[in-house]
């Protein structure tokens, strides 16, 4: 993302792991604000650990919550006798301002999101890639061979890839939502049912795509209609929210959430009333990568988790597991039937059309934090 690119994002809240975790995604009764992050059980103390107290042999990680997967540290461990400990974070921005602050340097790998790539690349954070130790780049899409976050994956490696949508519990909607403008002309039934995600980018883009405009607008006219529909959209609004709502709306007590496609089709699979859809109109596309900063104690480990993910069979396994789409096409081969024909987990082209990435608006983000601490303090 940005110099500053959103201060105020989560692109995900942080999970607290239980043993009810939905397809390898953690999930949690409570959300926890943006300017806190935690650790997996038997991960590292979120602490201020030098590189020289990283143990030999071990691989500290700080990545999102929902990619935390014990099964996938173990498989790694027996195949190359590292063992992997793991911090999990909520946000882009909780990751960036600890390793600002000197408290990530024990972490070897990084899983920043593409907009945060292009930041923490301008911010001279991450070690160019040596690809000659990376032979698997080249199992990638062509989509990730030249992503326009980072030219020729120079400091990054895709690991996976999504879309923003809406999931909702088919029971009670019938039919259901197929694009973002359904919440607006169903408020009433809507009303103190429903959650947005809690991030200016993704809720303002939304609301702008449902209005024909750009999901990276940057023109104060179109933001200040975007502003004036959400506003007349929030008091229908039961919080902002980019994770805890879960267990409620399984439970009924909400009935539809703005949500990311990773857990918009981890859900489902447990809960079959629950559906995913991604609106008409357009929607956003996200790439999650890993990187190695420019502190990492342990490089040589670092690799051997990079051409670990880039593995075909291990990245049809973490897809599968995770439920997040692989942009790696031989790990995309090696899928089941049923999920490489899903188009909510792999849109097919004339979907992918009508999608954007969010880019790094430099000063304009201010705009995109102004307006959202009016609706929110509003």
């Amino acid at each position: 993302m940005t110099s500053n690119r959103f201060s105020r994002t989560t692109r995900r809240r942080f999970l607290q792991f239980s043993a009810a975790a939905v397809s390898g995604v953690a999930l949690s009764n409570c959300g926890r604000s943006p300017s806190e992050s935690g650790a997996a059980p038997g991960a590292a103390p979120d602490s201020d650990s030098s590189p020289a107290t990283t143990a030999a042999g071990s691989l500290y990680l700080y990545t999102w919550a929902d990619y935390s997967s014990p099964a996938l540290y173990q498989r790694f461990q027996e195949k190359t006798g590292i063992e992997v400990i793991a911090d999990v974070y909520d946000g882009n921005e909780v990751m960036l301002a600890k390793m600002q602050a000197g408290g990530g340097n024990q972490y070897s790998i990084l899983y920043p999101s593409d907009y945060m790539v292009r930041q923490m690349i301008e911010l001279e954070m991450l070690t160019k890639i040596d690809q000659s130790r990376l032979p698997g780049l080249a199992n990638l899409r062509d989509r990730w061979q030249d992503p326009l976050y980072d030219s020729k994956n120079a400091h990054s490696v895709p690991v996976s890839w999504g879309t923003t949508g809406l999931i909702y519990n088919s029971n009670v909607l019938n039919p259901g939502p197929e694009d973002w403008d359904y919440l607006w002309e169903n408020k009433d039934k809507l009303a103190r049912k429903m959650t947005l995600l809690d991030d200016p980018r993704e809720t303002m883009g939304a609301v702008l795509k449902s209005l024909g405009h750009s999901y990276n607008s940057t023109n104060p006219a179109e933001l200040q209609e975007a502003y004036q529909k959400l506003r007349e959209l929030k008091p229908a609004v039961r919080a902002f929210e980019s994770f805890g709502w879960e267990d409620r709306l399984i439970a009924g007590d909400l009935v539809l959430c703005m949500t990311y496609s990773i857990l918009g089709n981890a859900l489902p699979a447990e809960h079959p009333e629950l559906k995913y859809v991604i609106p008409k109109s357009g929607t956003s596309v996200w790439t999650d990568t890993m990187v190695i900063p420019t502190t990492a104690p342990n490089v040589d480990a670092a690799y051997e988790w990079m051409n670990f993910m880039l593995d075909p069979e291990t990245a049809a396994f973490a897809s599968s597991e995770l439920k997040f789409a692989t942009p790696n096409q031989k790990a995309f081969d090696l899928l089941p039937a049923e999920l490489r024909s899903n188009t909510n987990l792999y849109p097919d082209d004339a979907m992918m059309a009508t999608f954007e990435g969010i880019k790094d608006l430099g000063a304009d983000n201010e705009q995109y934090d102004k307006l959202w601490t009016q609706l929110k303090a509003g």
